[in-house]
């Protein structure tokens, strides 16, 4: 019986081996014999093998993008080091190969501003702050063209348009005994080459909305000569002196230099001086160049008084560093006229500090103090009514602003910006100046 059942037991296994290869033989070939069900394998496999494909190709994307947006990132932020960290707006770029066409770019703030009671919007205004187009175009192997339209500028009182810089520039003239950028000439309607803080006043450049009190700028016409040597640049310009752009009404001629030293990556000190020149009372009225939110004028009266003259003085520390900067100036301005009756000379002394710091990749903060005191006073109008103190004036002898503002980087193109001033001062009366306050929100973007 024992031996019987040992003997059954392998003949039992291959019955059922048998068995069960005969049945998946016969499933198999019933479905090989079935076109249908061949067609959907097929399409099956086919679409596994696509999916799998497309997967592998979106690993392969997905990994490329992140590397794209990274370095995008990075340079985003290396931009705003070298641009907004520096408190510098770099020159136009020049085009270098000379069958590029014009080149066109803009720049312009939409902007919200409100003052105190006594300052220049009691009301709150919506704005288009400070829109510049501008072009440029090569004429001849290192000549250059270049023109800027303002089209409303923040200082203007009529909604006109007014002409900005239209200059040529003939680049490296040096190079014609071997020495690059020693030597640059420009001729024709540009910048006062004043200090440094008018190279960052765009809605963009500058970290703030406002200026600061001093805020000395001005686009006048003449000759530059400019360039660089090693790690020290210079400016020099001869111009017309008075705010006319159509006549220059006295012989007298602006005389205006800077030297400047970088003296590390991080680190530029530089000095400027500046004489306006005597300018007429009577024809341009006026200086071309900015100061106080206004010009310099004459104090005495246009029938004893023909002419008047300022000479400025300025020294310029930036420190910058990859998220920010810290820029200090001060200055002082000695003033006089030819009045007649009296004396109207004056010592001005001014000065700024600013510094900006970046939070993170985009946000920001600044600030700025700035200050002017004028003993003897003088028509400052800073936020205050242009028609109080300065077209008939009542003298300011000093004025104060602290300027605190919060941005939002976009881009190196786009910037969301919000700022609260507080300005005060006392004028020669002994009356304070105290409701000029200011508030303002802006998106500055360029092109």
């Amino acid at each position: 019986m024992p031996s019987h059942s040992l003997t059954s037991v392998p003949s039992f296994v291959f019955r059922v081996v048998l068995l069960f290869g005969l049945g998946a033989t016969l499933s198999t070939a019933a479905v090989s014999d079935n076109p249908p069900w061949q067609e959907l394998i097929e399409q099956n496999r086919r679409l596994q093998e696509q999916v799998r494909a497309q997967q592998t190709m979106i690993d392969e994307l997905g990994a490329k993008m992140a590397a794209v947006l990274q370095t995008t990132e990075r340079q985003e932020r290396e931009l705003r080091g070298l641009q907004g960290g520096s408190g510098i707006a770099p020159e136009p770029a020049r085009v270098r190969d000379r069958t590029h066409e014009v080149r066109i770019a803009a720049e312009a703030g939409l902007a919200f501003f409100h003052t105190g009671p006594e300052g220049q919007f009691p009301k709150g205004e919506f704005r288009v702050d400070d829109p510049v187009i501008s072009f440029e175009a090569p004429i001849h192997k290192n000549v250059y063209f270049f023109g800027a339209l303002k089209l409303l500028p923040r200082e203007a009182r009529l909604e006109n348009f007014q002409l900005g810089e239209l200059y040529v520039d003939f680049e490296d003239v040096s190079s014609t005994w071997g020495q690059m950028g020693l030597v640059n000439v420009r001729v024709g309607r540009f910048n006062v080459p004043f200090g440094e803080e008018y190279l960052a006043r765009g809605p963009v450049t500058n970290a703030l909305i406002s200026h600061s009190l001093s805020d000395i700028w001005g686009e006048d016409e003449g000759a530059e000569i400019y360039g660089k040597l090693g790690s020290f640049d210079y400016t020099v310009a001869v111009q017309n002196g008075g705010l006319s752009g159509v006549r220059d009404f006295n012989a007298d001629k602006a005389l205006v230099g800077r030297a400047g030293w970088n003296a590390a990556t991080w680190l530029r000190v530089s000095g400027s001086a500046m004489r306006t020149g005597e300018i007429s009372t009577a024809g341009d009225q006026l200086s071309a160049v900015w100061f106080g939110n206004g010009f310099f004028r004459g104090l005495g009266s246009p029938k004893t008084t023909r002419k008047f003259r300022a000479d400025l003085y300025e020294a310029d520390v930036i420190a910058r560093w990859q998220t920010g900067h810290l820029s200090a100036a001060a200055g002082a301005v000695k003033f006089g006229d030819n009045d007649s009756t009296t004396d109207n000379s004056r010592r001005l002394h001014y000065n700024f500090v600013e510094l900006m710091q970046a939070v993170g990749a985009r946000p920001y903060f600044a600030a700025r103090y700035s200050s002017i005191r004028v003993p003897r006073g003088y028509p400052l109008t800073g936020w205050g009514e242009a028609g109080e103190y300065f077209f008939e004036p009542t003298l300011t002898e000093e004025l104060h602003r602290l300027s605190l503002g919060l941005g939002y980087r976009l881009g190196p193109s786009l910037v969301l910006k919000m700022e609260y001033s507080w300005e005060n001062g006392r004028e020669m009366t002994g009356d304070r100046r105290d409701e000029e306050n200011f508030f303002g929100t802006e998106i500055g973007l360029k092109f």
